[in-house]
């Protein structure tokens, strides 16, 4: 017999505005659940996890929560009051049985000292200080909102760890795949306001997502052929009885109301970059490269060469000096020894992690414009400005919308828009994905595949890397980096661990043991650090689906050209054409040669992986 749930929320509903945000919304949480709970930006995660933290009333339904369970709730931006210390933030979140040590440990892990003012915190401090009091009591429902927002990849790491290694009923909202991947048995997916559950974890969600959103637009065109067809009878149908006529009318108005409550899914963002002309072949060239500030050594002799077409991430702990290196790269900053020299023609567009860019007076169309106008030329063509906003899914009305009312996944799209509304051929992007929904970083890995210039990217995201580098260079402590060839798990496999060094040691506590009310907690739970494996990087992937159609094309153009010398005629009366097919024929042979080797190696490692 199943055991009953420690938190259920049923027939959740809330309107803000004219439109519900939930609608009939549920979730249920039973002990020893991992469940992740994903939708775009804007679709009311957050406001549900309140709900379920008690700290929001919802317009109607019920939510219910055992007598003696407890909860703890991290919000994205955690209040803390007037407490003095970070200790007496975290140990004001224990229960009277709790262990004391229990604060000053997790603060220790997240590498805090328990004596700093919460006032002056920055947003990775107070971020490790709300994680810190959240773990600290190990609650029975644990609800984590975004927790690895403003956090290094060795925290991001320990993280993950941490909550594997939990009792704890533990619901996730979180834009790291990776750490959802790891971490979660059930997804509960928020659309348009209510909540579908799927029994698997999240690395199942996208495929049952499409297959979800197919039937619906199938029901949706049978629907629509049913209301052509009744209203085909209204206008030409033989006239019956009374009684009978205004049965088919009453029926057809039913199902022109159905039609109408139907609530589409939000439009895709449309990602275009505008295009600043190709770039020499040499992008930036580092050699011996140091720069310290004071007795700190940032950089210490590091060398690189970086070509059109590649994209570079920069991982390392927060600190480490990753933005230095870009402004290095960039040319922003001048070194304090050893040259770096810039290629031909490189014009560079940045987005810059804090947003520094987007003033909070601004209105939504100031920021796009300049305050110039109304309109936005992207690659030579004029835009009005409403329509690039839509295209970010922005509504028309928020044109006059200062950017500080705007939530943190609206700044994130903004940004993104201004940054890719500049003309370049150099994209910098550090922290591109922070507060980015799912749907969005997805077009943004598609858009920086096609890319025609170079990529540098700062990034805490193990899989964005994964999708995107095609070399990692990753800080090694007192200015040393080293460049890796491929993504983050390739990083990994050739240097033996991650970011944070050694994997730390597990925590110290008892072994979560399988019980009645949670009877798959040990065997069900992830390891609490998976071992790092490869993956088919982004590239990777867009180059098997292409291949294919590049190598029947190459063999196409290399049949025309046979045929055309096949001619025994062309020598003797055109020798130069003669000869210019020749060399066309052998640099297509050799290319098509070249394309049959990656596809080959492809599918081999495709084989490998997947075996």
């Amino acid at each position: 017999m199943a055991a009953p749930p420690l938190l259920a929320l049923q027939n959740i509903r809330l309107t803000l505005g004219a439109a519900p945000m939930l609608d009939d919304a549920e979730l249920i949480v039973s002990p020893g659940d991992r469940i992740c709970l994903v939708g775009r930006n804007g679709s009311g995660k957050s406001t549900l996890m309140k709900i379920a933290a008690g700290e929001l009333a919802s317009d109607g339904g019920t939510r219910f929560l055992q007598p003696d369970a407890t909860i703890r709730y991290l919000p994205q931006e955690p209040d803390f009051g007037d407490v003095p210390s970070t200790l007496a933030y975290v140990e004001a979140g224990l229960k009277p049985t709790d262990d004391p040590y229990r604060a000053r440990y997790m603060l220790e892990r997240l590498g805090l000292t328990g004596e700093e003012a919460p006032a002056r915190l920055s947003g990775g401090e107070g971020r490790r200080a709300a994680l810190a009091r959240v773990l600290a009591a190990e609650p029975d429902v644990l609800l984590l909102d975004e927790p690895t927002n403003h956090l290094d990849l060795p925290a991001i790491e320990w993280l993950e760890a941490e909550i594997a290694a939990l009792r704890s009923a533990v619901v996730l909202v979180s834009h790291d795949r990776r750490f959802l991947d790891d971490l979660t048995r059930a997804t509960v997916w928020l659309d348009r306001g209510r909540t579908r559950r799927l029994d698997k974890g999240f690395a199942h969600f996208e495929a049952w997502r499409d297959q979800v959103l197919f039937e619906e637009e199938r029901d949706r065109h049978k629907l629509d052929r049913k209301i052509v067809a009744e209203e085909h009878w209204v206008r030409y149908g033989v006239t019956a009885r009374r009684k009978r006529n205004q049965g088919r009318m009453a029926k057809l108005q039913d199902l022109r109301r159905e039609r109408r409550e139907q609530r589409r899914v939000q439009g895709d963002v449309k990602l275009s970059v505008a295009d600043a002309g190709m770039s020499g072949a040499l992008v930036v060239e580092a050699e011996g490269v140091s720069k310290s500030f004071g007795e700190r050594r940032i950089v210490r002799d590091f060398s690189t060469r970086i070509l059109r077409g590649d994209r570079l991430g920069l991982v390392g702990a927060n600190g480490a000096g990753k933005t230095t290196l870009v402004k290095l790269l960039t040319g922003a900053l001048r070194p304090d020894s050893g040259d770096i020299r810039l290629g031909a023609s490189v014009v560079a567009a940045t987005l810059d992690q804090g947003r520094a860019a987007l003033d909070p007076a601004w209105t939504l169309q100031d920021a796009l414009t300049g305050g110039a106008g109304d309109k936005v030329t992207i690659n030579g063509a004029t835009k009005h400005v409403v329509g690039y906003m839509k295209d970010f899914l922005f509504a028309p009305e928020q044109a006059r919308t200062p950017i500080g009312r705007l939530s943190g996944g609206e700044r994130g799209r903004l940004a993104l828009a201004r940054a890719l509304s500049l003309p370049s051929n150099l994209l910098v992007l550090d922290e591109p994905t922070n507060d980015l929904d799912l749907e969005t970083l997805e077009l943004l890995q598609e858009m920086l595949a096609d890319y025609p210039g170079t990529v540098i990217v700062v990034s805490h995201d193990r899989d964005f890397l994964d999708r995107v580098a095609t070399s990692v260079v990753v800080s090694e402590g007192d200015g040393r980096w080293v460049e890796y060839a491929g993504g983050y798990a390739d990083m990994v496999a050739q240097r033996g661990f991650g970011v944070g060094g050694e994997p730390a040691p597990a925590p110290d506590r008892k072994p979560a043991r399988a019980s009645a009310t949670s009877p798959a907690a040990a065997v069900d739970d992830p390891a609490p650090a998976r071992a790092a494996r490869r993956r088919l990087s982004f590239k990777e992937k867009h180059a098997l689906e292409t291949l294919p159609g590049k190598l029947d094309a190459l063999r196409a153009r290399l049949g025309q050209i046979e045929a055309a010398l096949a001619d025994p005629d062309l020598f003797a009366r055109d020798r130069d054409r003669f000869a210019k097919l020749s060399a066309v024929a052998a640099e297509t042979a050799a290319a098509l040669d070249a394309a049959e080797t990656e596809w080959l190696e492809l599918e081999m490692l495709r084989e490998e992986l997947e075996g």
